[in-house]
């Protein structure tokens, strides 16, 4: 579990096949956080564990899985990444409750750069129900709350302010560029119940 309070930004040292699919290994320079082979750490939205962490960078296991449904599968050498270690019950939740499982990749379809900038986003179809005004989404690993929300165009708006731009990557997003996409979970179950069972008699 995570907070979507970014705490560093690293970049991608390597990236090597393995047998699970493919081995990020991340440069997490200037960052004092020392994971142990087994933690989790939340990688541009991305739960992932770590399997080695040592002098020449923090290496994760890819599975093809999250290779298909994430960002992470066309990363390249150098690419910043959004990175921040799993809360405890006594982390201080600024953001929200977030789960680290990318619900899809949505498209950057407009940046409003200067004293007001703000992104919007065009996600999958199936999560445009999962977003209400004024909540909270996950992008890229970042806490975020709805500015706008669009059903009717499949569209929806986060404004940034100047602290988020200077500590995380959003600043650097162009339009067409993808993102990795969580919704707030609470709102998932909710959606999720309602379209499966929302029409059953109750006993």
């Amino acid at each position: 579990m995570f907070t979507g309070l970014v705490q560093h930004v690293g970049r991608i040292a390597s990236i090597e096949p393995s047998p699970a699919g493919r081995r990020l290994t991340i440069d997490p320079a200037g960052w004092d956080h020392h994971p142990a082979p087994g933690d989790s750490i939340c990688v541009s939205g991305c739960c992932l564990t770590v399997v080695t962490a040592d002098g020449r960078g923090w290496a994760f296991d890819v599975v093809p899985e999250t290779l298909a449904k994430t960002t992470l599968g066309g990363l390249a050498r150098g690419s910043r990444v959004n990175l921040e270690h799993a809360a405890t019950p006594t982390t201080l939740l600024g953001g929200h409750m977030v789960q680290g499982h990318v619900d899809g990749v949505a498209a950057v379809s407009r940046v409003q750069s200067g004293d007001d900038w703000r992104v919007e986003f065009r996600p999958p179809a199936d999560l445009m129900a999962c977003v209400i005004p004024k909540g909270s989404v996950c992008i890229d690993g970042v806490s975020l709350t709805l500015a706008r929300v669009e059903p009717a165009a499949g569209v929806f708006e986060v404004a940034l302010i100047p602290t988020t731009l200077e500590k995380t990557t959003l600043a650097d997003l162009k339009v067409g560029q993808g993102v990795n996409v969580e919704p707030d979970a609470v709102v998932k179950a909710i959606v999720h119940v309602l379209r499966h069972f929302g029409s059953q008699p109750q006993v």
